[in-house]
């Protein structure tokens, strides 16, 4: 969306919400108040009080944006963000002077933090986004906003003025990106420029107004020393995985919603040689690898048209034509899966994918329903050898209680027996409590069994420390 198009839909005044006083001003601006704000008052003060708040500041900020699409809608440089806050500071000025309005300091740097936020950001959301400790941000409709902060998840004090500001936000996001949601396709995946992933829904489908998930990309590029920091995993496991991945076994990461499974497969991703040539392929794309040689794919929805789609599965039979040694997935989700498997059995092995699953076994045969999906007439053995011989290694991801992400199994796919895909455990979490404040306590530790890739880890100079595989006494385990 052109700029100048975006201030023209802000210009107008919203209606003030019910209940709404001079108190809120910072709140509805999408910045939360300083910590010397008296509180807002309860429903009996606030009713002593005209609730004029919402309409001065919405009022104030409508009247300021059209000074600035009548006067400079064509020449701000939206890369220069102190250059526009320098005009947005005069306007202002200038607009309280001629209008007679009486902002107090603190309300003056909200109401200039909200109007940058709309030029130049995404509004109130601009703020939690901004936020290294928050991980998510979850907006059941314009006046309730949830974000995730060390794994809790919390109401924020952000709201949104009106459903026709959030949708503003909304198209603001996707048109970035060249996708589109309205009532015709009320549901959109999208991302952020950083990387965040979004997910929207529109009425019809949301019954209480526009709703929008995001999951933020983490600035900052994870490293195994991170999950060992943590909590999530040790040094044995993450050796483990790191000698898998180096002699290129293929590496299926299975875990629930937010369970840290794009995390994980960012990290281990890593132990991929840097000079081999790699090929990622997302309906979002969200990866972030650390070798040059990768060629980055991302699917395509279809246009207004229902037109030009492109799914992950063409994504997958066009990435074996450009010569990759690793076919990254960053999702099976349906016919893909059989692709995928199909990669890996015939010269792509070390190539890796996650799948939604609560355990390996589920992992297993998510993956069989999944090749079903693609319309194929093979035989359920027959899929299940094709997953026996491309996967070799199932690490299950869980989100424990008190919000805590966690590598709860390293598995390895063994075959098939009396029809059965056989999986083998080579390190698991053992939960041990809960403490006082509702975090799960537990350690890691190895199962005592040996992994069956042993010939194959020696013959590429894979070695492993003593008793790597040797279970551990709960006694000597960390405390999760």
């Amino acid at each position: 969306m052109a700029l100048k198009e975006r201030l023209d839909a802000l210009r107008r005044p919203e209606p003030a919400q019910p209940g709404s006083s001079e108190l809120g001003l910072s709140v509805i601006a999408g910045r939360q108040p300083a910590a010397d704000v008296p509180p807002t008052p309860t429903p009996d003060e606030s009713s002593q009080k005209p609730a004029r708040g919402a309409n001065t500041f919405a009022a104030t900020k409508a009247a300021i944006h059209a000074l600035l699409v009548e006067r400079h809608a064509d020449e701000i440089d939206t890369g220069d963000r102190e250059g526009v806050r320098k005009l947005i500071t005069s306007l202002t000025d200038e607009y309280a002077r001629t209008a007679s309005v009486a902002l107090t300091r603190l309300d003056y740097g909200h109401l200039l933090d909200a109007l940058l936020d709309e030029v130049l950001g995404l509004g109130p959301l601009q703020p939690l986004l901004e936020d290294a400790a928050i991980s998510e941000v979850m907006i059941n409709h314009a006046r309730q906003v949830f974000v995730e902060r060390a794994g809790r998840v919390m109401l924020s004090h952000v709201v949104f003025e009106s459903d026709v500001q959030l949708r503003q936000v909304i198209d603001r996001v996707v048109s970035s990106v060249g996708r589109r949601v309205d009532e015709s396709s009320p549901m959109c995946d999208a991302r952020l420029r950083d990387g965040s992933r979004v997910n929207v829904v529109l009425p019809p489908l949301a019954l209480d107004g526009p709703c929008m998930t995001i999951r933020k990309f983490s600035r900052e590029k994870l490293k195994p020393a991170d999950l060992l920091a943590i909590g999530s995993a040790t040094d044995d496991m993450m050796r483990f995985l790191e000698a898998a991945v180096r002699s290129r076994l293929s590496v299926l990461v299975s875990g629930g919603t937010s369970s840290g499974k794009t995390t994980l497969l960012n990290i281990i991703s890593g132990y991929i040689p840097t000079d081999e040539r790699i090929v990622t392929i997302e309906d979002a794309a969200e990866l972030q690898l650390r070798q040059t040689h990768v060629i980055r794919l991302e699917a395509r929805p279809p246009n207004i048209e229902g037109k030009g789609a492109i799914e992950i599965r063409d994504l997958v039979r066009n990435a074996l034509r450009m010569r990759p040694d690793r076919i990254v997935v960053g999702e099976c989700r349906g016919g893909e899966a059989l692709d995928m498997l199909q990669a890996m059995n015939t010269g792509h092995e070390g190539s890796m994918s996650t799948v939604h699953a609560n355990s390996p076994q589920d992992a297993i045969s998510r993956l069989e329903a999944m090749v079903l999906m693609a319309g194929t007439d093979l035989p359920s053995r027959a899929i299940q050898k094709q997953i026996g011989s491309a996967i070799d290694v199932i690490v299950q991801t869980q989100r424990v209680r008190g919000g805590a992400r966690k590598i709860v199994s390293v598995c390895e796919v063994t075959g098939l027996v009396n029809g059965e895909t056989q999986t083998h455990e080579l390190f698991q979490f053992r939960p041990t409590g809960v403490d006082e404040e509702g975090n799960v306590q537990g350690f890691h530790t190895a199962t005592g069994n040996r992994s069956v890739h042993m010939e194959h880890f020696a013959e590429r100079g894979e070695t492993f420390p003593p008793g790597i595989f040797e279970p551990q006494p709960s006694t000597t385990g960390a405390p999760a």
